[in-house]
């Protein structure tokens, strides 16, 4: 046998080694080695679960905004754009990093659906990056709200990704995350299956606020992975609004 093993540093370096070996395993069991957009290997060395390519991909949400819905403005249109004309908002301003499309659509599926929590990480960091760039009002917000889920929902996925999201924006901010003030009262359809007004009819009463005492006289960030017709913010926004709430700025990782 060689005499390594009883040398105490050589017993040392066989068993950091084979540690080394365990933790690395177990990394590829969380991140595994290939891209979960293209399938396309990645260099072991990458920290995140896309490649280079993909993650390049990522169509943004660019100015100038919508200053409602936050989506992309046209030249032909002025501060307001066409589907919100005719609107009126309970929250007071939404912000989106990116379009739904691509990349990003399929790692919010994998996200929300295959249960790669993980993913909340560089996910979180896109909305990080836009509210740097675009100079949110952070420090004049009180605390972040997640959109609920359902209980039920929330037993199925095992967690909710609007508070994951909320967690990595709060850490980065500064900012309280209220996780349990806001509730979600009806199990409602899932809002891809239905038409505009089917979302808003969909959505009506879905919401209450546990603790109004928390958000009575707050500026208020709610955050969502999707915004499309805007109909889930909105009745969240409506709900935290009739409990006090004074601003209400809603955040949707893509629209």
């Amino acid at each position: 046998m060689n005499d390594h093993f009883f040398d105490k540093d050589g017993f040392h370096c066989y068993y950091i080694s084979m540690f080394s070996g365990l933790l690395k395993g177990f990394k590829d069991l969380i991140y595994p080695n290939y891209c979960l957009v293209c399938n396309s290997r990645i260099d072991s060395k990458r920290q995140e679960p896309v490649c280079g390519n993909c993650w390049e991909s990522v169509e943004k949400n660019l100015p100038p905004f919508c200053s409602l819905c936050g989506r992309h403005l046209n030249p032909d249109d002025t501060k307001l754009c066409p589907s919100c004309l005719n609107k009126k908002f309970n929250f007071d301003r939404a912000f989106c990093p990116c379009l739904y499309t691509g990349t990003i659509k399929k790692l919010i599926h994998e996200f929300k659906y295959s249960g790669k929590d993980y993913l909340g990480r560089p996910l979180g960091s896109i909305m990080n990056t836009f509210i740097r760039d675009y100079n949110l009002p952070m420090e004049y917000l009180d605390f972040i709200v997640p959109v609920p889920l359902h209980q039920s929902r929330l037993r199925e996925r095992e967690f909710n990704q609007a508070e994951i999201l909320s967690r990595h924006i709060g850490k980065e901010f500064s900012k309280r995350v209220l996780s349990d003030c806001l509730i979600r009262t009806k199990a409602t359809k899932t809002q891809t299956e239905l038409g505009t007004f089917e979302r808003l009819h969909n959505m009506e009463g879905s919401f209450e606020v546990k603790r109004p005492q928390m958000v009575k006289g707050a500026n208020l960030l709610l955050i969502d992975d999707v915004m499309t017709t805007g109909a889930t913010s909105n009745e969240a926004a409506k709900s935290l609004k009739k409990s006090g709430a004074a601003i209400v700025l809603v955040m949707a990782l893509a629209n």
